[in-house]
This record gives structure tokens, C-alpha cells and sequence, in this order.
């Protein structure tokens, strides 16, 4: 059994809605939700001419891989209508796979574990709230140790 982590945000439409409609589709495409973050209400990041998001995090267990944990994912954000104009703009949905298992991708459209979520506080909070003790795979620390130097 595979367990991965994924980051969740939502900025536009029902938030709550888009978030709670991708964790059943989560769970319907064989992923089962073992940990879920709070939810947090954060500022934009990157583009920041936008509405806030909710973002949070999960753990999920799964038998399947990392590829097909991120086709899965691509296939949830584009049933429940992600739309990609503006990188880092608005969306619906956003599913990021953060870490899978202690496996590392570099890929050109696989980086696992995710290569920017050591700079971003909306990330690493809620997955603290779940994986407090967790290995960065590549950094060798833990998650607590990265958000609280991230907040120095």
C-alpha cells in the first residue's frame, strides 16, 4: 500500500464544495483519506491579483503509483472544472501531490516530492497538522523543522 500526500486549495466558486467534491472523488478512484488537515484560509501566492484560497492537506493510502496517483488527481480538478489560464491564477480546484511514500520523481511533469512546498507556509502548515514527523525524502527533516524554519 502506497501513501501519499496531497495539498488541496480552491479560490473561486463553492471552495468548500470543490474541496469536498474532490475528496469524493479521491475515494472513488480508489484512494482512501486517512488524514485531513484543517483548512486555511491563505492569501494568493505568486500571481497575487486574486481571491484568497482554501488549502489544506491529506494523507491517503492507495495501491496505485505515483503516475497514476497524478492522473487521477489531473482527472479530478478537470471533472470538477479546473480551468489553466494563468500560472499560479485562480482556480476551482488545485491537487498537488506533495510526497509519495519516501519516493523521489524528477520528471518533467512529475516532482515528487513537490519542489517548492519547503517555500510555502500555506503548504507545509496543514501538513503539519497530519505528518508533523514526516522525512522530507530529500532534505532529511521533518515537516514540523521546515515550517518552523520557514516562519524564522
Amino acid at each position: 500500500m502506497n501513501k501519499a500526500y496531497i495539498a488541496f486549495g480552491s479560490n473561486i466558486g463553492d471552495r468548500h464544495k470543490a474541496v469536498e467534491d474532490a475528496f469524493v472523488m479521491i475515494e472513488q478512484r480508489g484512494m482512501r483519506i486517512t488524514a485531513k488537515s484543517k483548512m486555511y484560509e491563505t492569501e494568493p501566492y505568486g500571481y497575487t491579483d486574486q481571491p484568497p484560497f482554501l488549502n489544506g492537506a491529506i494523507e491517503v493510502e492507495t495501491h496505485l503509483n505515483c503516475r497514476e496517483t497524478l492522473k487521477a488527481l489531473l482527472d479530478i480538478e478537470n471533472d470538477i472544472g479546473r480551468v489553466r489560464l494563468i500560472r499560479w491564477g485562480p482556480r476551482i480546484i488545485d491537487l498537488d501531490i506533495l510526497m509519495f511514500n519516501d519516493e523521489v520523481h524528477d520528471e518533467e511533469d512529475l516532482k515528487v516530492p513537490h519542489t517548492d512546498m519547503v517555500n510555502r507556509q500555506f503548504v507545509l502548515e496543514p501538513l503539519n497538522d497530519i505528518c508533523p514527523d514526516k522525512i522530507h525524502p530529500l532534505l532529511n527533516v521533518t515537516i514540523r523543522d521546515l515550517l518552523e524554519n520557514l516562519k524564522k
